[in-house]
This record gives C-alpha cells, sequence and structure tokens, in this order.
C-alpha cells in the first residue's frame, strides 16, 4: 500500500540507573566505593533507504520507542548501553515537528541517518563522586530519561520527470513504455490511484518518471486524488504534460491542469514542460494531431503509448531536456546529525498551592539517587542547588522554614539549612 503521511511518536530510551556500592572483600572491612555508572538508554534514528518508496511501514506503527540502557552495578560494572532504534524511511521524506510545526529535516541523500529523539545518559554511581574530602560518598544519579517528540513524516518523491494529465489520458501506459516499470493499466478513469516510479535509461544516463494520478478540476482544493499527489511533483525538473489525442478539446483539457498547477503554486507552472500527444494510434486522434500540435508549439511530440510510435524520440527529447544531476555524495556511514537539542538552563521553580516545584534533568536525577540519610549526601545536595543558581530562585520566589519542596519524585522540607 502506497502512503505518504504518517504521525508517530519517536521516544528515546532512558538512561540506566548509577548505585551506590561499596567493595565486601575479605580482611577489607571498610572497602572503598565501587558503584558503576548506568548505561546510555537507546537513540531513534531514521535511515533513508534508497529501496523504499512509499511510508507504508508507519500505518500501524504509531509508536517508535527505543529500549533502556542497563543499570550500573557494584565492582565498577557499568550498565550495558541500549542499541539505537534505525527506522528505515524513503528519499523524499519531510520531518515535521508538530510541537512547533516547524520542519526540521529534509531526507534527500541515501544512507542518510538522523536522530529525531536521543536516549538518555545513564546515571553516575558512587564511585564518580569520591574526592578528597568525600571517601564514602553515599551519592549516585538516575539516569536520564529519553527524548520524546511527535512528527509527522510527509513523503516527496525524488524523481526527475513528472507525467501529468487527466484521468485515462494514458499516463500509465507511456510510464510503462518509456521505462521498465509495470503499472496497473486499464480504460476507465481514475486505474492510478498512488503515483507510480520508472527509471528511464538512454545510452549511459537514467532517470526517474514518476507516473501522477489523474488531475481533475478543482484538484489543488482536495477535489478527486489530485490534490494528495501534486506535491510529488515538486522535486521533478521535468514536466510532460499528457494529453489524450482521441478526446473531443485536447485544448480545453490542458487548460484544466493548467489550471491545477497553477493554483498549487510552488512554481509547477514554471518548470520545463514537455507536451506527449498521446493515443495517435486511433483514428479520431490521428486526424486531429497536426492542428493541435501547432497550436502547442515546438515542446510537442505525438505519440502512442499502445503502438510505441514516436515514443523513442519522446525519451530523447526527455533526456535533452533533463542534464546530469549534480552529483550528490552519500552520506558517511555513522554519520548522524541530532535534530532537536537543548541549550540554555535546564531547570526551572514554580510556587504551587502546597510548596514548591523544582523541576530539571540533573537536579531531579540526583535527588532520586543520593542517600538521604548520609549527611555528606544531603550537603552535597544543597551545594548542587547553591552552585546552579536553584536556591536563589527559591528564596525569591518566597520558601520558607517547613514548606515543601518537590524535585521529581521526591517530597522534601526546606530548613534554612537547605531541603531534607
Amino acid at each position: 500500500m502506497f502512503l505518504d503521511r504518517a504521525r508517530i511518536t519517536v521516544k528515546g530510551g532512558g538512561g540506566g540507573r548509577g548505585v551506590i556500592s561499596f567493595r565486601r572483600e575479605a580482611h577489607v572491612p571498610r572497602g572503598g566505593p565501587d558503584g558503576g555508572d548506568g548505561g546510555r538508554g537507546g537513540s531513534v534514528v531514521l535511515h533513508v533507504d534508497s529501496g523504499m518508496t512509499t511510508l507504508s511501514d508507519f500505518r500501524f506503527r504509531k509508536t517508535l520507542a527505543a529500549v533502556s540502557g542497563g543499570d550500573g552495578g557494584g565492582k565498577n560494572k557499568s550498565g550495558k548501553a541500549a542499541t539505537d532504534l534505525v527506522v528505515r524511511v524513503p528519499e523524499g521524506t519531510i520531518v515535521v515537528d508538530r510541537a512547533t510545526g516547524l520542519r526540521v529535516a529534509d531526507l534527500m541523500t541515501p544512507d542518510e541517518e538522523v536522530v529525531v529523539a536521543r536516549g538518555g545518559q545513564g546515571g553516575k554511581g558512587n564511585a564518580r563522586f569520591v574526592s578528597s574530602t568525600r571517601r564514602v560518598p553515599r551519592i549516585a544519579e538516575d539516569g536520564s530519561p529519553g527524548e520524546s517528540h511527535e512528527l509527522d513524516l510527509e513523503l516527496k518523491l525524488i524523481a526527475d520527470v513528472g507525467l501529468v494529465g487527466l484521468p485515462n489520458a494514458g499516463k500509465s501506459s507511456l510510464l510503462a513504455a518509456l521505462t521498465r516499470a509495470h503499472p496497473k493499466i486499464a480504460d476507465y478513469p481514475f486505474t492510478t490511484l498512488t503515483p507510480n516510479l520508472g527509471v528511464a535509461r538512454l545510452e549511459d544516463r537514467e532517470l526517474v518518471i514518476a507516473d501522477i494520478p489523474g488531475l481533475i478540476e478543482g484538484a489543488h482544493t482536495g477535489a478527486g486524488l489530485g490534490e494528495e499527489f501534486l506535491r510529488h511533483i515538486e522535486r521533478t525538473r521535468l514536466i510532460v504534460h499528457v494529453v489524450d489525442l482521441a478526446r473531443d478539446d485536447p485544448i480545453a483539457d490542458i487548460a484544466v491542469v493548467d489550471a491545477e498547477l497553477s493554483a498549487y503554486g510552488r512554481g509547477l507552472l514554471e518548470r520545463p514542460r514537455l507536451f506527449a500527444l498521446n493515443k495517435f494510434d486511433l483514428y479520431e486522434a490521428r486526424e486531429r494531431a497536426a492542428a493541435v500540435a501547432e497550436s502547442l508549439g515546438p515542446d510537442t511530440i505525438v505519440v502512442s503509448a499502445v503502438s510505441g510510435e514516436h515514443v523513442p524520440d519522446l525519451l530523447k527529447r526527455i533526456f535533452a531536456t533533463c542534464p546530469p544531476r549534480d552529483l550528490v555524495a552519500t552520506a558517511t556511514a555513522g554519520e548522524r546529525r541530532i535534530l532537536f537539542s537543548g541549550g540554555g538552563r535546564d531547570w526551572t521553580v514554580k510556587k504551587e498551592k502546597d510548596g514548591f516545584r523544582v523541576r530539571g534533568e540533573r537536579v531531579e536525577r540526583l535527588a532520586s539517587g543520593i542517600d538521604w540519610e548520609s549527611p555528606d549526601a544531603a550537603a552535597y545536595f544543597q551545594r548542587l542547588l547553591q552552585k546552579q543558581g536553584i536556591e536563589k530562585e527559591l528564596r525569591r520566589l518566597g520558601v520558607s522554614d517547613g514548606d515543601t519542596v518537590r524535585i521529581g519524585a521526591k517530597e522534601l522540607e526546606w530548613t534554612e539549612g537547605g531541603p531534607r
């Protein structure tokens, strides 16, 4: 099934938890800290696969979640880093962030990779908090949560040439004659329900040709099938307007399609264009071919997709009008762009009806991970609040002795010396 739009939720895996642990060995009654770090969570990565032509894989796959990293262990054992979730998408996929409505990526290069949801960092174990004055740290961190985003994926086919025309003009038959494509073909309107792609070859060159489903009057406003597929010719370098010469008024038919291309915009009507006057094998088409071709000018070729008459001439004109594309280097293996990156202050303080709420990745991880029965650990946390400016912000908002301060899942009571 052809699908050119999809809405998905991507979730990076959470980082593993760092642990509080101390060596327990014979004849070493007071072993030092040996708590290991948590492992990194997996990221969600989009990988451009040149063999794909549709977003149909996402028809029932709405949530893409990477796995979380493993927790740390004693004896300085780090948790296992999670494997990234690599998801294949076709060339021409556009990624839109639903939260902002902004286009964050236009994936056009084979093997290109972008990270759409980063995995969380693993929390530090207590072995990382040793210092000259802190020999027995009862401090560790939870892993940070992975990123989560809602994305819209939209596919715009990457084709050199787009075949347009009214329903039953013979576009699918012409595509089959010009390329090795084998689209479903029949003699009734709206046979083509999805765009078809084919590769045309001439000497040592190749061009990708797209057969766009038939346009009708009002297509740009959603009538018929046209509005759904007009976007697929936005990237084309040449438009071949396929005209049914057997119809009563081919010139009027051309005007209908021109009006839709103009109304859709995006410069489609300004693209280089050829007119393929099709069905020359039929008697009524032969009768009017010369007059119609003369009225349209030199960018016109009379053809028969069924008999193959003049199809080689059209193929040569197509290649002559489409010079070779500039070479696009394939993406370097292992090289990934990160689409969403944080920045600035990473915490907030908000006054609530029954206390205060502190939010922030690092401070929440630490509040959950430390041993609050340890005065040394509590003092370390207090210094962190001072260093990051959180304590100053709490005081500005009017915190006083006995107030409740919530940090992550922890509820702490504020004293003049800090939360407990």
